[in-house]
C-alpha cells in the first residue's frame, strides 16, 4: 500500500519555504510546498530541535521518493506536545494538509475504544472478567458455549477466538446507519471461533467492535455520541469523530490508493459504521498528541483525569504474549526499542532496551501508526492519507525511522517486503481476464463455425473445445474463490471492494469462467448429439459380408 504529488518542492523552492516558514503560517496559507509545521510556544523536552527538523526533512524526503500525497507529525513528551508538523495536500483541490485534518485511522481505532471500555469499568458499569454475554444477554456465536465464557478481558486483549479472517469481513460493507454496530455482532451468531476464549492471542476487529457496542448498551449512548462527549470533548480532540458523515462534514482528508502499482488517486473505500470501535474512526495528529498525553500521564489530560491511575496503568500492561519478541496490551502492541540498536550490529542484543507500545492502522487509501516509550514518556503520531498494496511495507518503515531519528540514529533505508502477488494482484486478475477472452475469442468461433455448417463433427473435436478450457476456467475460479481469499485470509467481497485495481479484473473473470464454461459446454453437447443423429448408418439393402470370408 510512487504516489504522486500535487505540489512538488524543487530543491530551490524548498531553501525559500524553510527561510518564510515562519510568515507563512502567520498568513494562514501554505505555500506551493504544502508544508505547516508548528511547534508549540514554550514546549520543552529532551529531544533537540535538530532532531524534530531531522524528521521533517526525512519525511518530506519520503513523500517526494514515494509520492505520498500527505503526512502529519506530532511529537509528545510527558504532559506537553513538542513538536507539531503537516506536509502536502489534504485532498485532489490542492488543500493543504494541517496537523488539524482528520483522517481516517484504521486500527489505532482501537486505542481510543479502550479508553471508553476503562471508563465504564471505572464507572462500575463494565467488569474486566464478567462475560459479555452478561451485557448483551443475546450475543452468541456458532458455539455457545464457547462464546458464553468470552470476557470484557478476553475483547480487549485478543484472545477471544475470532478469526482475523470474520473480522474484516464488514469491510465490504457501506451501512453507515446508527443500527450497523448492534446488527453486526448480532450476524455473529454463525461465526466459529478459531480458538477457545482465553487460550492464546487471535488479532480480530470483532473484538474491539463488540466492545464498542458494550459502551453502547451499558451507558444508553450510541457509540459515536458516547465518544464524542466523554472520550473527544474531554481530551479536546475537536477534529476527532466515530462516524463517517461527520469526518467528512469537518472535511477530513481524502484517501489516496495507488492503482496498478504506479498510478495514485483519490479513493473513496468502504467506511461501515460497524468497524467505528474498532477501525473506522478519524482523527488528526494534534488530536491523538493528546491521547499520548493522557495515556502517559497516569489518565490525566490538562488536569482532568481521563481514566482512573488504575485503569491507566492497565492499558499499557503487556498481558498476553504475542510471539517471541511482543506481547499485547490493551489496544497496543510491546516490544523492546529496536531503533537504539545498532542496525548492523547483532540482533540477540535486546535485553535492557525500552519497551515501546505501538498500533499501526492500515485501511486500503490510509495509513497511521502511533508509539509510546513510557519510560521516556515519549509518544509519536503519524498519520498518511495514502495506502499502497504494491508498496506497504516502504511506507510503515517511516514510523521505525522516525522513532530512530528522535533517538539520534540515522534512518534505515528501507525494502520492499510485499510479496509478488500482493504487488502485482491487479496483473494476475488481468491475465486470468485476458485468457478468458482468449478462450471466448477461439472457441466460440469454432463453435460458431461447426454450428453453421450443419455438417457432422468429430467427437475428439468436441470433447477437446468442451473440457480442454474447463482446465482454464477451474482455475480461475479456484484462484479467485478458494487461493486469494485463503492466502490473505479476507473474503472475496472485501478483497474487490478493498483492492479495486485487481477487482476490476477478477470479477469479470470470474463471471466469464463460470458463464462461459456452462454456455461453451451446453452448445458443444448440442453439437454432439446432433453429430450423432447426422452419423451415417449401415445401408438396410446393402448386401451382407460373411464375417471371414467376406464373400456375399
Amino acid at each position: 500500500m510512487a504516489w504522486r504529488v500535487e505540489a512538488r518542492t524543487t530543491a530551490a523552492r524548498a531553501v525559500v519555504v524553510r527561510v518564510a516558514l515562519a510568515v507563512v503560517i502567520a498568513m494562514g496559507a501554505i505555500a506551493a510546498s504544502q508544508v505547516d509545521v508548528k511547534d508549540p510556544p514554550g514546549a520543552v523536552g529532551q529531544i533537540g530541535a535538530d532532531r524534530f527538523q531531522a524528521a521533517d526533512q526525512y519525511l518530506q524526503e519520503q513523500m517526494e521518493q514515494l509520492g505520498l500525497p500527505g503526512v502529519q507529525l506530532a511529537v509528545v513528551e510527558g504532559d506537553q506536545l513538542v513538536h507539531l508538523a503537516a506536509f502536502g495536500v489534504a485532498d485532489a483541490s490542492g488543500r493543504p494538509m494541517t496537523p488539524q485534518t482528520p483522517v481516517l485511522l484504521a486500527s489505532t481505532s482501537k486505542a481510543l475504544t479502550a479508553v471508553a471500555v476503562m471508563q465504564q469499568v471505572d464507572a462500575g458499569r463494565l467488569d474486566l472478567n464478567t462475560p459479555a454475554r452478561d451485557y448483551l444477554p443475546w450475543f452468541r456465536t456458532a458455539d455457545e458455549s464457547k462464546s458464553a465464557r468470552i470476557t470484557v478481558a478476553h475483547l480487549l486483549n485478543h484472545t477471544a477466538g475470532f478469526s482475523e479472517r470474520d473480522g474484516r469481513a464488514y469491510q465490504a460493507a457501506d451501512d453507515r446507519s446508527p443500527q450497523a454496530l448492534e446488527q453486526g455482532v448480532r450476524d455473529l451468531s454463525d461465526a466459529v471461533l478459531v480458538d477457545d476464549p482465553g487460550k492464546t492471542f487471535t488479532y480480530s476487529n470483532l473484538n474491539y467492535d463488540i466492545l464498542g457496542l458494550l459502551v453502547q448498551s451499558v451507558t444508553g449512548e450510541s457509540f459515536a455520541q458516547y465518544m464524542k462527549l466523554y472520550v473527544y470533548t474531554p481530551l479536546q480532540m475537536a477534529d476527532s469523530h466515530a462516524s463517517a458523515d461527520y469526518a467528512a462534514a469537518n472535511r477530513a482528508a481524502q484517501g489516496y490508493y495507488q492503482w496498478f502499482s504506479s498510478v495514485w488517486h483519490p479513493a473513496d473505500m468502504p467506511v461501515p459504521a460497524m468497524g467505528a470501535p474498532s477501525s473506522t474512526m478519524y482523527s488528526s495528529a494534534e488530536d491523538l498528541s493528546r491521547l499520548l498525553i493522557a495515556e502517559l500521564s497516569g489518565g490525566q489530560y490538562a488536569g482532568r483525569a481521563i481514566v482512573s491511575p488504575e485503569s491507566a496503568a492497565a492499558l499499557l500492561k503487556p498481558t498476553v504474549n504475542v510471539d517471541q519478541f511482543s506481547s499485547y496490551a490493551m489496544a497496543w502492541f510491546a516490544r523492546p526499542l529496536w531503533e537504539n540498536l545498532d542496525p548492523a550490529g547483532p540482533k540477540d542484543q535486546w535485553y535492557g532496551l525500552p519497551l515501546v507500545l505501538e498500533h499501526t492502522g492500515s485501511w486500503s487509501n490510509t495509513q497511521s501508526f502511533l508509539a509510546m516509550v513510557p519510560g521516556e514518556r515519549l509518544g509519536v503520531v503519524l498519520l498518511v492519507n495514502g495506502a499502497s498494496q504494491s508498496t506497504a511495507s516502504l511506507a510503515r518503515a517511516m514510523d521505525s525511522n522516525v522513532l530512530r531519528i528522535l533517538h539520534g540514529k540515522a534512518p534505515v533505508p528501507a525494502e520492499v517486503r510485499e510479496e509478488p502477488l500482493q504487488q502485482y494482484g491487479w496483473a494476475v486478475a488481468l491475465l486470468a481476464l485476458l485468457a478468458e477472452l482468449v478462450s471466448l475469442g477461439f472457441v466460440g468461433r469454432a463453435l460458431n463455425r461447426w454450428g453453421r455448417s450443419g455438417r457432422p463433427v468429430p467427437g475428439r473435436r468436441i470433447a477437446a473445445v468442451a473440457v480442454l478450457p474447463l482446465l482454464l476456467d477451474a482455475a480461475i475460479l479456484w484462484l479467485g474463490l478458494v487461493y486469494i481469499p485463503n492466502h490473505f485470509d479476507a473474503d472475496l467481497p472485501v478483497i474487490v471492494r478493498t483492492v479495486p485495481d485487481a477487482g476490476l479484473f477478477i470479477v469479470p473473470a470470474l463471471v466469464l469462467a463460470a458463464v462461459w464454461a456452462t454456455v461453451r459446454t451446453a452448445v458443444a453437447a448440442w453439437l454432439w448429439f446432433r453429430s450423432r443423429a447426422a452419423a451415417p448408418g449401415p445401408s438396410p439393402t446393402a448386401p451382407l459380408r460373411h464375417p471371414t470370408s467376406g464373400l456375399p
